[in-house]
């Protein structure tokens, strides 16, 4: 544990964003996980609704820098691919 005040600000403030990216990538693996479990089960409805909100997660995610915008793309890309093909 640092003693230089500023130092242990910036490990508080450190650990609580890293909580909350750990958070906001969590929630798009699961949102990606959703549609890929309905595209599965050729459930078209299902998978149009969790591809929107499987977008939308991505798409936030690149925008905070939790993932690279080009890596947003090619999975948006491939989730839509899925459910086309249903």
């Amino acid at each position: 544990m640092p003693n230089i005040k500023s130092a242990i600000k910036r490990v508080k403030t450190s650990e609580a964003r890293n909580a909350k990216n750990t958070m906001e990538k969590s929630a798009m693996r699961t949102a990606i996980k959703k549609v890929e479990a309905a595209v599965t089960l050729k459930d078209a409805a299902a998978a149009k609704e969790a591809l929107v909100v499987a977008s939308s997660k991505l798409d936030k995610a690149a925008r905070k820098g939790l993932i690279h915008k080009n890596a947003a793309a090619r999975k948006k890309s491939r989730l839509v691919k899925k459910v086309n093909g249903l």
